[in-house]
């Protein structure tokens, strides 16, 4: 089965969505937006949205349970990264940073660090709004994953070893 993005859509950006519905249009591959509210999406074939429950962690675990190995995840949500890397897939933040297993334990450790912070009264401040560069680095890791990925499709479809 082929790759599929999946968007953890509800605190998705709007820019990022409009860089991952140009990127679906050039690609032809499955995009899923998945919300807890109806989005608006362009009218394109491969291109759905998957509307969940309202809920705690509904979305994610709907992406978690869908996700095939080797399927890219757009997410900010380091709990979800996790699972998703865990799994097989690829993880990577609306600000360009592709998640790895080799460090998600210590960035998960570090949110709930900062998260028992919060939860005593202290002000942490919130996440940087995003920028021109993180955008940049976003648009860039997603064509580098992409291109890999065709690459990869190329050498699989052409009887040759990878």
């Amino acid at each position: 089965m082929g790759l599929k993005i999946w968007v953890d859509a509800d605190a998705c950006p709007v820019v990022i969505k409009d860089i991952l519905f140009r990127a679906a249009k050039r690609t032809g591959l499955p995009l899923i937006l998945v919300a807890n509210s109806p989005l608006r999406i362009p009218q394109v074939s491969n291109i759905s949205m998957l509307q969940v429950a309202a809920g705690f962690d509904v979305a994610d675990n709907e992406i978690v349970q869908r996700l095939n190995t080797g399927d890219l995840v757009i997410t900010s949500d380091i709990p979800l990264a996790a699972e998703v890397l865990e799994k097989g897939g690829h993880a990577l933040s609306v600000r360009g940073e592709m998640y790895a297993l080799d460090s998600i334990r210590a960035r998960l450790n570090m949110r709930d660090f900062m998260d028992t912070l919060r939860a005593s009264g202290i002000d942490t401040g919130g996440s940087p709004a995003l920028n021109q560069n993180d955008r940049k680095a976003f648009a860039n890791q997603l064509d580098g994953f992409l291109t890999k990925y065709a690459k990869n499709m190329e050498i699989k479809t052409s009887g040759k070893a990878i």
